[in-house]
């Protein structure tokens, strides 16, 4: 049992020194091998900081869409104002229940660019620390969710987070053929809900900071309601 206990130890030591290798770049994995076949073999360590800086680069992109829908919120907010003034609840009523429909954009394009913002606070974590296997498995996921709800918002962000969604899980894969995890499935984990939630709750409080509360229009209760409805 001593030995067999010994033996086993310096399995994990091997494995552990041979991820080392392949996070440097210094040894190849079989898929690495079965890649290079098609010039695809990159360093872990390389392919998290392209991840990284590919992220980044959808964040601001995002922040300019959003700044554009301010902007627009602006104008109808004062289109709402004019109408007000000369008493034109109809128009009012349209211009608000414009402003909602694009405000729901706003949140959502906001809670995903936060989230997108944790999954890059991830990766550098992962970099710093080299541990694939437990820091990274529930980003994976978590990019899933993301490239889900923007394909319906912005479908050209949503194939390149398709993109670095499948670098991260190549990642993850070739992590566990070293370690000898074998074939290890990324799934949606209760810790990328919760960052998903979080991002939600800053979401709608920089909506609260961002945008002004839309005034009531108290001569069209009927129209008014269906507005506040949508809030």
């Amino acid at each position: 049992m001593i030995y067999g206990d010994r033996y086993t130890g310096v399995s994990i030591k091997m494995g552990l020194k041979g991820f080392e290798k392949v996070w440097q770049g210094n040894q190849d994995t079989l898929g690495v091998k079965l890649k290079r076949a098609i010039g695809r073999e990159k360093p872990l360590r390389y392919r998290m900081a392209m991840a990284s800086y590919k992220i980044r680069a959808m964040v601001s992109r995002i922040e300019v869409f959003i700044e554009r829908m301010k902007e627009r919120d602006k104008v109808l907010f004062e289109r709402v104002v004019d109408a007000l003034m000369v008493k034109d609840t109809a128009r009012a009523t349209m211009y608000a229940n414009e402003i909602v429909e694009l405000r729901k954009v706003v949140k959502q394009l906001l809670t995903i660019q936060i989230a997108l913002e944790q999954v890059v606070l991830r990766l550098e974590t992962v970099q710093e620390i080299g541990d694939v296997m437990v820091a990274l498995g529930p980003v994976v996921g978590l990019v899933r969710e993301l490239r889900s709800a923007l394909k319906g918002l912005l479908p050209e962000i949503g194939i390149e987070l398709a993109e670095v969604e499948e670098i991260l899980k190549d990642t993850v894969l070739e992590a566990g053929e070293v370690l000898g995890g074998g074939g290890y499935e990324v799934v949606a984990s209760p810790e990328a809900r919760k960052i998903l939630q979080e991002a939600q709750i800053i979401a709608e409080q920089r909506m609260k900071e961002k945008f002004p509360e839309l005034p009531s229009i108290p001569t069209a209760p009927s129209a008014e309601k269906s507005v506040e409805a949508q809030h």
